[in-house]
């Protein structure tokens, strides 16, 4: 079956699964990736909507205002 020993490796079956093996890390690593950039995205939108919000509220003590919100709402400050 195998058209060199060296390819075939444990009973003919490293050719066969090798594809599969490195196709299925390069989907976890671009969909983890994809995720983590969608929850970038999101939290960069949320805190300028919040920071937009506190400007028109609150202009004096607008990063007084932004701790707040984001805390209340269960963020943590970086």
């Amino acid at each position: 079956m195998c058209v060199k020993d060296i390819l075939c490796g444990f009973f003919g079956r490293v050719p066969f699964l090798l594809p599969w093996a490195v196709g299925a890390i390069l989907v976890v690593f671009i969909g983890s990736w994809l995720v983590w950039w969608a929850m970038h995205l999101q939290r960069q939108f949320v805190e300028e909507e919040i920071r937009a919000a506190c400007q028109r509220v609150m202009p004096e003590t607008m990063q007084r205002c932004v701790d707040t919100v984001v805390i209340q709402r269960g963020g943590m400050r970086r």
